[in-house]
């Protein structure tokens, strides 16, 4: 017959392990968010894994605590260097990415377009000029 303690024990060790599998859950979405975020912005992302570096609660914009999964991964640019980004979960919520300072081609971020600063302020006008005509 079970006691008490070892119903307890049973309880726990279940919450324990029903919580590693969530966090396992929780790291493949890390690991999508990151992909995802290299492949937008035309890098790579190196070793195809993140790893959980800590958790900690922390507010999140609205102020409310959370429990907060920090993640760290590595990614290049030009194949050479090996580069460190991070990323922050609150659950499965992305709350922030940030990518070491790297190198990326200007044309491809702005689509190849580059706009001279005279001629875009020639064609709009302040609002103060707007409401003087």
């Amino acid at each position: 017959m079970l006691s008490l303690a070892d119903i307890f024990v049973l309880l726990l060790l279940s919450s324990l392990a029903a919580w590693w599998w969530r966090g396992r859950g929780i790291g493949e979405c890390a690991l999508h968010y990151a992909r995802q975020h290299c492949q937008r912005l035309d890098i790579e992302l190196l070793d195809g894994n993140v790893a959980l570096q800590g958790l900690s609660w922390q507010r999140d914009s609205q102020g409310r605590w959370r429990l907060a999964r920090r993640y760290a991964f590595e990614f290049t640019v030009t194949g050479e260097q090996r580069l460190h980004g991070r990323l922050t979960l609150y659950g499965r919520q992305l709350a922030r990415i940030e990518l070491d300072a790297h190198p990326f081609n200007p044309a491809s971020e702005t689509g190849g377009k580059v706009i001279q600063m005279d001629d875009w302020r020639r064609s709009h006008p302040r609002i103060d000029q707007r409401k003087a005509d």
